[in-house]
């Protein structure tokens, strides 16, 4: 498995939200790409980066802050937030970034979801965001009236090589990463799934792995318990690569 940590950018700074609410941010540096950095160091193979503000704008709004980071880092990064159009797909790729996650389009545009898997094959990603085992689009705000395991199956038609899995009820809360809707949606899916939300020690990896006996689970976004100090970085790779924490 995969251990991404994850930069979520807001008004060019590296912050977290819990349950994705913009009123309840906190700040934990000023400069995205030294945090690229240290997670790097730390081991990590690939990050998983966020533009806030893009989610809101439904367009990206921070590349610059992103292009920074790419360029500050040897490993290759993942970009959502509001990406909608082939056309900021296009503009993200060529800003360095190796993945784009399409969020809500997947939810309104599936066939834009197919035409951009047709152009960019792998390099698509969707990311499905759910409470209560619905899909939510909007920044999470609003429900997108489909089952996350049947929005998941409709993608893997589409031709998305991945999906990243979001319990927003979980997301910034270090409650713990929701494991069995994570293995089910894998199943459900039959492509790579990337668990998010909640992750608060490394026992979450642990669970993971052990709920990963069909090798559904490609890997788990990492982000509250990594700025709190929850969770070591290094150890968590280790753990996530080898089985020894």
């Amino acid at each position: 498995m995969i251990v991404f940590p994850a930069i979520d950018i807001r008004g060019g700074r590296c912050v977290r939200l819990i349950e994705g609410r913009f009123d309840k941010e906190t700040v934990f540096a000023d400069n995205p790409a030294d945090m690229a950095r240290k997670w790097a160091a730390a081991g990590a193979e690939y990050l998983h980066v966020v533009d806030l503000d893009g989610a809101l704008a439904g367009k990206s709004v921070n590349l610059e802050v992103v292009s920074t980071i790419v360029a500050t880092v040897n490993i290759p990064v993942q970009l959502g937030g509001g990406i909608r159009t082939l056309a900021n797909i296009e503009q993200v790729l060529k800003a360095g970034v190796s993945r784009v996650i399409l969020g809500s389009v997947a939810v309104r545009s599936p066939e834009l979801v197919r035409e951009a898997c047709r152009q960019f094959g792998s390099q698509i990603v969707v990311g499905i965001d759910a409470r209560d085992g619905q899909a939510a689009v909007d920044g999470w705000e609003v429900s997108g009236g489909v089952g996350a395991e049947e929005l998941a199956r409709k993608m893997a038609d589409a031709g998305v090589a991945r999906i990243i899995y979001t319990d927003i009820s979980r997301d910034g809360t270090l409650q713990g990463v929701n494991v069995a809707a994570t293995a089910s949606l894998a199943k459900a899916a039959g492509i790579p799934v990337i668990a998010s939300g909640g992750v608060k020690s490394i026992d979450d990896i642990t669970a993971l792995k052990a709920a990963n006996s069909e090798g559904g689970i490609e890997g788990v976004i990492v982000g509250k318990a990594i700025y709190t100090g929850a969770v070591d970085v290094a150890a968590a790779i280790r753990l996530a690569k080898e089985g020894v924490a």
